[in-house]
This record gives structure tokens, sequence and C-alpha cells, in this order.
């Protein structure tokens, strides 16, 4: 039979190099193997329950994923995300897995379809049901598409000037089209003084906050898609 680190190796492969304790449980690797590997200076402790294999790459936004990890943490991460009801990183953890904007990124937010609690005060749970079409895999997890973390983040009232930024930083990189951002959006364009429902006109007030030199071609193809 496997050594116990190799059997966690086997975990952690594609885990970012992390392995919580009910895994290694179910891999038959018992609490005092973990203890003993720990203390070794084989694994490394980096969250309640979850564990790094030590020697390998340590992998970037390692609170998010370990945070991540603890909110299921029998079921592989191979497996959960291909799970319709999987937590999705979103709001100010999504503008951090995209690298864009300066919001604080040390509490870690997922959106998830039915309504649960964390004892974690560092991780804040939304509730809500993410359409197929709005969410991808950005660093190997699950996270809302950007035009959707923009309307997470003006949801959530975070700082206009803060989303103008993220939004104009969204489009230079071309990580979601300028029409996608405006049905985003478009929910919250009563509460900022503009049509309800007009998306195009709420991005063109951000995109104006952020002074974006693409400003006017962005609008333009905002609105081009609403004919």
């Amino acid at each position: 039979m496997a050594r116990p680190l190799q059997r966690l190796f086997d975990v952690a492969e594609d885990q970012w190099g992390l392995c919580t304790r009910q895994q290694a449980q179910q891999a038959g690797v018992g609490a005092s193997s973990l203890a003993r590997l720990t203390r070794d200076g084989l694994l490394e402790r980096v969250a309640h329950g979850v564990y790094r294999i030590r020697g390998a790459a340590e992998p970037d936004h390692l609170a998010l994923r370990a945070a991540w990890l603890q909110l299921e943490p029998d079921m592989p991460a191979w497996v959960r995300v291909r799970s319709p009801d999987v937590a999705l990183v979103s709001h100010a953890s999504a503008a951090s897995l995209y690298g864009v904007g300066d919001l604080r990124a040390d509490v870690h937010e997922f959106t998830i379809p039915v309504r649960r609690q964390t004892r974690r005060s560092d991780v804040r749970l939304h509730r809500g049901v993410v359409p197929d079409g709005q969410r991808l895999l950005l660093h190997g997890l699950p996270t809302t598409r950007a035009g959707l973390m923009i309307a997470d983040l003006l949801d959530d009232h975070i700082e206009p000037e803060s989303v103008a930024q993220i939004t104009a930083e969204v489009l230079q990189r071309a990580l979601d089209p300028p029409s996608s951002i405006a049905e985003c959006i478009a929910p919250s364009a009563g509460r900022y003084g503009f049509r309800r429902g007009d998306g195009v006109a709420l991005l063109d007030h951000l995109l104006t906050m952020a002074g974006y030199s693409n400003q006017p071609e962005m609008v333009a193809m905002a609105r081009g898609n609403e004919r």
C-alpha cells in the first residue's frame, strides 16, 4: 500500500497541492499521520483542516483556494467544479482573481444557490443562482464572469469610483465585452439616476468616472448590441 504522503500527493495533485483533512481520511491517512507529516515539515497547515504539500510551488491566491475547499471538504475539486451548485468566487474576491482594481481581498467571497452559514469571519457567502453563461473557470476556480462581478459590486454598494476603475480595466483587458457588462449592470441603472434597465447609460457613466480613453467606442458597441 502507498505511503501516507504518496496518497496525499494523489489527492492534492489536481487541487493546487492542497488536501483537506476529510479527503485525507478518505484516502486512508488519519489524524496522527497528518500531525506527523506536519511536524516533519512535509505538510503545511494553511487553514483549519486544509494542508499544503511542501516542496511544490505555492499556488497563487492560496488563502482563497483553501477557503473554497473548506466549503465542501469531502468533495474533490475536480468533481465540484462540474456541479451546478458549486460555490463561485464572486464580488471583491473575483476582482482579485481577475487581477483588476485594488479592493481589499482579505475577506473571501463566494456566491452559492442555497442559504448556508460559515463560522469563518473572513468568509462571506452570497446567495444567488448564477446562469451557466455567467460562470467560468479562472485559474482553476469556478468564478463569476467579469460583467456579473461588476454588477455584484454595484449591488454591494462598493464605491462607484472603485467599480468604475474595475470596469475600465475589464474592458482594457477584454475580459468581457461591453454589451455583456451593460446587460449585467442594467438592473442597477435606476439606482444611479438613469432610466430603469438602461445598462448602457450606467456603463457610459462608469467609464466617464474612470476617464477611459476608448469610452465612445465601448458605449457604441454596447448600444449596437441593443438593436
